[in-house]
């Protein structure tokens, strides 16, 4: 008997122009609720039976659902521009995207990389050369921090205004319930563990590349901005793009193209 179940359910199916999309329930015994997963492929992807196509994870940010970066950028029309699978997750509003510590059946790390990519590759034609991920807010530190977990599942990674030292929220964003802090010194270790910069070195180790970006008004800026300084210590081959914009759905909508044209760039060739 598998150690894992995982029970999918396919919810909805929107055709357009040839173009599926289709909305999956995931339930495993990893997270404490059904995971809803929303798949775009791209307008030619029925046409070329025997074609994979490059895929990408899109991770949602705090609060959010599996459904906020189709209302900031219109996915389909990014699969069809880019040639992407695209892949939107639920988050489970403020998962942080780790194994927690502290929360049984809490692990959602384990969750993506046990129960949602595999399903994903069987289901789909993907190019396993060439996945990449990215998120916003805790979806950049999401998608940087499963990255530095097992980059060689992926191609490259990106963060937008992402989160990426959980110490600067240890006490906001259910931060220290997910890793059962104390609010005591000894807790800057913990938050060392699970935080992207705690991490830096497997990215180093890795010899890949990633993208960040930020806006210069984004309560996360500092941040990043040591995170920059943090990538050239580690000499960690990083594109940081910081320009003007702040926390919201406008600066992630101009913002996502960068990294969909660095993950093109990036496509290893079958």
């Amino acid at each position: 008997m598998r150690k894992i179940l995982l029970f999918l359910v396919i919810l909805l199916v929107i055709i357009t122009g040839g173009a599926a999309q289709k909305q999956y329930v995931l339930s495993s015994r990893n997270i404490l609720k059904a995971d809803t997963v929303w798949v775009f492929t791209p307008s030619d992807y029925p046409a070329n039976p025997t074609k994979k196509y490059p895929l990408i994870y899109l991770l949602h940010g705090w609060s959010g659902t599996y459904h906020q970066w189709n209302d900031i950028m219109d996915c389909q029309s990014y699969a069809d521009r880019y040639g992407f699978i695209i892949v939107c997750p639920d988050g489970l509003y403020d998962s942080w995207y780790i194994n927690s510590p502290a929360i049984k059946q809490s692990r959602y790390a384990d969750f993506f990389f046990i129960d949602l990519m595999p399903f994903v590759t069987k289901t789909y034609r993907v190019d396993s050369e060439n996945v990449f991920i990215t998120g916003l807010s805790m979806g950049g530190h999401g998608a940087l921090y499963l990255f530095e977990q097992k980059p060689d599942l992926f191609r490259s990674a990106g963060s937008l205004s992402g989160v990426l030292d959980l110490s600067v929220s240890r006490n906001e964003y259910r931060i220290s319930d997910y890793l059962g802090l104390q609010h005591e010194k000894s807790d800057d270790k913990e938050l060392e563990a699970y935080s992207v910069t705690g991490n830096i070195e497997k990215i180093a180790q890795s010899g890949k590349e990633i993208i960040f970006s930020c806006g210069t008004s984004d309560q996360f800026y500092a941040i990043n901005n040591e995170f920059r300084l943090k990538c050239n210590e580690y000499k960690v081959d990083a594109t940081y793009i910081s320009s003007p914009g702040t926390h919201n759905y406008a600066y992630w909508k101009s913002a996502i193209g960068y990294h969909f044209e660095f993950f093109t760039k990036r496509i290893k060739s079958l």
